[in-house]
């Protein structure tokens, strides 16, 4: 398909949803965010490497991969929400060519504005809302309410509603490229992963690098909910905890070293989102000094053998460090940016 058929599509797709729209124009303040977990494989290799090579975040549909289901495949579930929520427009476009996914931080979360998705965020430039549909809620629901930049009355039906805290977002679609270098404003990262790969391969990607306050649950909060998602994953969680406490990156290790149902560990991670997530009007800015932070992965190198061996065993060797894994998050200021050459 042609570059000028394409265009074509996503502007198809852009006016079949304005026409849907309603409602007065949003807050050009507002920012879009593409939440997603930052230490994930995509075809074997670290994510934010392969997008630092390619400098493009792609859709499901190309990486066949996915923060939710696994369903972008002609047919599949995914594939008839696109055709339903955009009249066909992309029902013969190749894959590269679809939106991808994020959703509008109408609450202005420090952790981006659908966390369910992962620990990490692309905040968007203004300039994409231009490019952007949004629906609420989740399209896998079927909603019948659709917004765009200059008419959104989803935020007020959001507002209004009473929904979990991981299910209260707009979904967002984004319309042609998103590329680290130009359509972001920031990649904004939990602070679990300062002076990792993770960091290292985000400094490459050509966009500003933050840090929010971070995630944190220790297993006795945990414990208190077995409801939520289950107890098998209460029981998940507290096998993998380091030390009685789940960071991002606990919960990665886990989800890499293969020894459980990747689904499984997603609830662990929906467990962690849910209840480990910052606390409003408590700071929590401070981040472990360079030596601290040398010694925490001094104590991780130490204790990588245990990516063979059943998390919460040998990988326990982190517990001795002179500090929290990642910061207790006590405050939520303004995400802290990171020089970036």
């Amino acid at each position: 398909m042609s570059s000028a058929a394409s265009r074509t599509s996503q502007e198809r797709a852009l006016r079949h949803v304005e026409e849907l729209a309603s409602g007065p124009p949003m807050d050009p303040s507002l920012r879009v965010t593409l939440n997603f977990h930052p230490d994930r494989l995509l075809h074997g290799k670290p994510i934010l490497e392969a997008m630092a090579e390619d400098g493009v975040y792609r859709s499901q549909f190309v990486t066949g991969t996915s923060n939710g289901g696994l369903t972008a495949h002609p047919g599949g579930d995914r594939w008839r929400w696109e055709s339903r929520i955009f009249a066909g427009a992309y029902d013969e476009a190749p894959a590269h060519e679809r939106p991808v996914y994020g959703a509008l931080n109408f609450r202005r979360k420090p952790v981006g504005g659908a966390p369910r998705f992962g620990s990490a965020h692309f905040r968007l430039a203004a300039e994409k809302l231009a490019q952007t549909t949004f629906c609420y809620p989740d399209s896998f629901l079927e909603p019948a309410d659709f917004g765009v930049a200059d008419r959104m009355g989803l935020i007020e039906l959001a507002l209004a509603d009473h929904q979990d805290d991981l299910d209260d977002y707009i979904e967002a679609q984004v319309h042609g490229p998103v590329r680290s270098r130009g359509d972001v404003e920031a990649l904004v990262l939990d602070p679990c992963y300062r002076g990792t790969a993770v960091e290292a391969a985000a400094l490459r990607l050509g966009c500003p690098v933050e840090w929010h306050p971070g995630f944190r649950l220790g297993v006795e909060e945990l414990r208190m909910h077995p409801g939520y998602r289950g107890q098998e994953y209460v029981a998940l969680g507290t096998q993998i905890a380091v030390d009685g406490v789940l960071d991002p990156r606990i919960v990665g290790d886990a989800a890499q070293a293969g020894l459980h149902d990747p689904q499984a560990v997603k609830k662990v991670w929906h467990y962690l989102a849910r209840f480990g997530a910052p606390r409003k009007n408590v700071d929590a800015s401070m981040s472990p000094a360079p030596s601290q932070r040398a010694a925490v992965d001094g104590l991780r190198r130490g204790a990588g053998a245990g990516a063979n061996s059943a998390p919460g065993e040998t990988r326990t060797g982190r517990g001795a460090q002179n500090g929290p894994v990642c910061p207790s998050p006590s405050a939520s200021p303004p995400p802290t940016p990171t020089t970036h050459p």
